[in-house]
């Protein structure tokens, strides 16, 4: 239901390969962030939820700056400065955090959002915008993993292991949000060219 590592080393060579020839400040920020994988702007989205201290969902030059530093991304200042002042349209010095996550995200056409949000609504069963591992019990067969099968995991383990599949490396929670299944299917989606592809993947994947 989700990349193999062959693809997400093909989706980082891919974005690295492309950073080497973009000029766009944007997309430069949405290729290194890429080059981490999947999960890669799903990441880079928690790295500045960490920093809105004050929970007003918006970003000076300074912590846009300070975010992208601590979150490992190759840029030089002006390039960073280039990319906050992109997104800063009204030159208002601050940036709209939920606003700049929808430019950084890759673009997606109507009939490949509308794939990602079937699959999304078929996996939150509660339906409170969230999928957790209750949601994931009757839906995606744990059994079936060797680790439960040779009993080091319960089934529990399995779905835990599972959710971090769309979660950055040492920020997982357990809890996949609408905001991080979006993140890391763009990201995916970016790397597949061709729409009937992209079709085939989601509707094998999820049995859609």
């Amino acid at each position: 239901m989700s990349f193999s590592q062959k693809d997400n080393y093909e989706l980082q060579m891919k974005a690295r390969k492309e950073l080497t020839q973009e000029q766009d400040p944007v997309k430069r920020l949405r290729l290194s962030c890429m080059s981490r994988g999947a999960a890669g702007i799903k990441g880079f989205s928690r790295q500045f939820r960490i920093m809105d201290d004050d929970g007003n969902k918006r970003l000076s030059m300074a912590e846009f700056r300070k975010g992208v530093a601590d979150f490992g991304l190759d840029l030089t200042d002006e390039e960073v400065k280039a990319a906050f002042n992109q997104v800063d349209t009204d030159q208002s010095g601050s940036i709209d955090f939920s606003e700049f996550l929808a430019v950084l995200r890759p673009p997606l056409n109507e009939s490949r959002l509308k794939l990602i949000k079937a699959a999304f609504q078929k996996m939150d069963k509660t339906g409170d915008g969230q999928i957790t591992v209750k949601d994931l019990k009757g839906i995606y067969n744990a059994r079936q993993h060797p680790k439960y099968q040779n009993g080091e995991w319960s089934e529990d383990q399995v779905f835990t292991e599972f959710l971090k599949t769309f979660e950055a490396p040492n920020t997982t929670d357990g809890v996949v949000t609408w905001e991080e299944f979006l993140n890391y299917y763009s990201g995916i989606s970016n790397s597949i060219d061709h729409d009937s592809y992209f079709d085939l993947m989601m509707r094998n994947s999820w049995k859609l």
